[in-house]
């Protein structure tokens, strides 16, 4: 929705100017430092945003663990009350009336395997089933779900900065005129993409969901910027494309991933489910055709971006009332995150750990690699399924094999899983958590497409590159 651009057309008085100005200048430089401006902190090279979550799961310890299993605890009893129990009108059965009834017993798995990996390692006696508890399982899904308990809180919080004070309106200006007409979506959606290469996919999901909220994007929209630009960061591109034994590679591998997503984003933005998807706002009011219209760049288009950021900053509500609103509609999905991360993300992983299911669906997209002539198709083929549990799960299954598989097998694997976005055991589990305008059989429909999709993309760059 264009109201955000449309306000610049009314003049701006001095002191609304100097207080756009200000607020613009100063909220967008504490962002700019706390999301992208790297430091040296203890030997290593991190973004203040980081560290400071980081700071907070070595702080707290096992009694985060503990908080985190309250939570999903909590949060599976409660949506039994707020679905079944309370009553119309209420906040509790407005916070869960939108959950599928299938959500219930999803919360349940989510608070047992929980409660059986805290127990696990808060007493010594205590021996869980190693395929919930163990290493691959529940300790793997415990460390993602600890980051995310503390990035949600952390990210309502930093996130208004670029949000409510300019930021957004400034990058969405200028990139309108590129992002609409390729992609189909404001250029403001440019951020998203930013935010989630250099900070963490999971802040990426949750920007888009407050902009949603903020019907600054349809539902169409959400869902195409959501499942396409919410990519692995930098940070952790880095860990698995070493863990593949291609770090002396690393500009070629992240940079070629990097095109192929947004290919990928332009082809999937035009065929179903998210060709499908409706134009219309959160409250069900229809997008315009002049919203959907690309401006052109001319001499003016600066002067407009800047103008319409000093408006929306200076328009913004006082700076704790949008820290307060923004942390409050953080803490209320936490839960529901939390419950969805562990009861799917450890379920896919069992299947991953125990089963053959993935083998299987390797067998059968092997002769589709070997028609692209990849090397050892037939060795790496299971590895790219296991990108829906968990994004690094390919490259780990291909890391004892590093030494003997060809060079274009590694860089296929790390490729492919680093654009497949939807994985369960984060990103999944927080679109379906969020409110997005997503079903769980759509996210298993385009995390397909996509591999599908980009297998031939990789391929193609495997060869010119390798």
């Amino acid at each position: 929705m264009n109201e955000h651009f449309s306000k610049t057309e009314m003049p701006l008085s001095r002191k609304r100017y100097v207080l756009g100005v200000s607020r613009f200048i100063f909220f967008t430089s504490i962002a700019i430092l706390i999301f992208f401006i790297p430091f040296q902190i203890n030997g290593n090279t991190e973004i203040l945003f980081g560290f400071i979550y980081n700071t907070l799961i070595d702080f707290f310890g096992i009694v985060g663990i503990w908080m985190m299993t309250v939570l999903i605890l909590t949060n599976a009893l409660l949506s039994v009350v707020g679905k079944f129990i309370s009553k119309e009108g209420t906040k509790l059965h407005s916070h869960y009336a939108k959950d599928s009834k299938v959500y219930i017993p999803i919360y349940f798995v989510g608070a047992a395997y929980s409660i059986l990996y805290t127990l696990q390692v808060s007493i010594p006696a205590f021996n869980g089933p190693e395929a919930i508890v163990g290493s691959g399982t529940g300790e793997l899904m415990s460390g993602i779900a600890l980051a995310v308990m503390w990035v949600i809180p952390l990210g309502a919080i930093f996130i208004p900065f670029f949000v409510n004070y300019g930021s957004i309106d400034f990058i969405g200006t200028l990139l309108q005129p590129i992002m609409r007409p390729i992609f189909k979506v404001p250029g403001k959606s440019a951020v998203d993409a930013i935010t989630s290469f250099l900070t963490s996919s999971s802040v990426a999901v949750l920007f888009t969901t407050k902009l949603y909220n903020m019907k600054y994007y349809t539902k169409k929209e959400a869902a195409v910027i959501t499942t396409s630009f919410s990519a692995v960061s930098i940070g952790f591109a880095a860990v698995v494309i070493d863990t593949a034994g291609l770090m002396d590679h690393f500009g070629k591998v992240y940079f070629s991933s990097f095109l192929v997503a947004f290919i990928i984003a332009f082809i999937m933005i035009r065929i179903p489910p998210l060709s499908l998807k409706k134009n219309v706002y959160i409250d069900d009011s229809a997008q315009t055709p002049e919203d959907r219209v690309a401006e052109t760049y001319n001499k003016n288009t600066l002067g407009i971006a800047v103008n319409s950021a000093i408006d929306q900053a200076a328009d913004a509500n006082d700076f704790f009332k949008e820290i307060k609103k923004s942390l409050k509609e953080g803490l209320a999905v936490l839960p529901k995150v939390l419950s969805m991360l562990f009861a799917i993300g450890v379920s896919v992983l069992i299947l991953a750990e125990y089963t053959p299911t993935f083998e299987i669906i390797g067998a059968v997209i092997a002769p589709f690699i070997q028609l692209l002539r990849v090397p050892d198709a037939a060795l790496i083929a299971p590895s790219l399924a296991l990108g829906l549990a968990e994004m690094f799960l390919p490259v780990l299954y291909i890391s004892d094999m590093v030494g003997t598989l060809d060079v274009q097998a590694r860089y296929f694997v790390t490729a492919v899983s680093m654009v497949q976005i939807i994985f369960f055991a984060e990103t999944g589990a927080v679109m379906l958590s969020t409110g997005l305008p997503l079903k769980l059989w759509e996210l298993i429909v385009i995390f397909t497409l996509r591999t599908l999709i980009a297998m031939p993309l990789v391929a193609i760059f495997m060869h010119l590159l390798f």
